[in-house]
């Protein structure tokens, strides 16, 4: 062997998959499913029987989780739709930069500074002015497909 070190780029995930597959009649309400390639929670399912020869079809209607856009799909029941892994981690505010971004403290006690602050309005205000009152803030934080956002906000009292 070479006594040379090997530097790999290191991407974070472990070359698992954003999705997993999941059979469209088994997808309920409440539950997750990616319409036109974006992470959805579904609001709404209608199953309809079709002709002598045809599939029963799912009717989906899915709001997208990050930007609340409403989108549907029509897939039959015996085929496969993907359904992202969801998953909510919860981190300790530090701080708020003026450009935005938020410094949060992980489980581990490292840094994540690459989050911005949510575009909800009514959580935007809370966090900012929980921040500003010198409260302890902990932020929830939903990450799935390889996008992530703030999406709750718990406070753990003053510091």
């Amino acid at each position: 062997m070479s006594d040379e070190e090997h530097h790999f780029e290191s991407k974070a995930d472990a070359g698992a998959s954003k999705t997993y597959p999941q059979q469209a009649g088994t997808i309920r309400k409440n539950g997750y499913i990616v319409i036109k390639n974006r992470p959805c929670k579904v609001v709404e399912v209608s199953t309809s029987k079709t002709g002598k020869h045809g599939h029963a079809k799912c009717h989906f209607v899915g709001i997208d989780i990050f930007n609340a856009k409403k989108l549907e799909d029509i897939v039959p029941s015996s085929h496969n739709c993907d359904v992202p892994h969801v998953t909510r981690t919860d981190y300790q505010l530090i701080d708020i930069s003026e450009d935005g971004f938020v410094s949060l403290l992980t489980e581990n006690g490292n840094t994540k500074d690459d989050l911005r602050l949510p575009t909800d309005e009514s959580l935007l205000t809370q966090i900012k002015d929980g921040f500003s009152e010198g409260k302890d803030l902990v932020v929830t934080v939903m990450s799935s497909m390889g996008e992530e956002q703030i999406c709750a906000l718990k406070d753990i009292g003053p510091k």
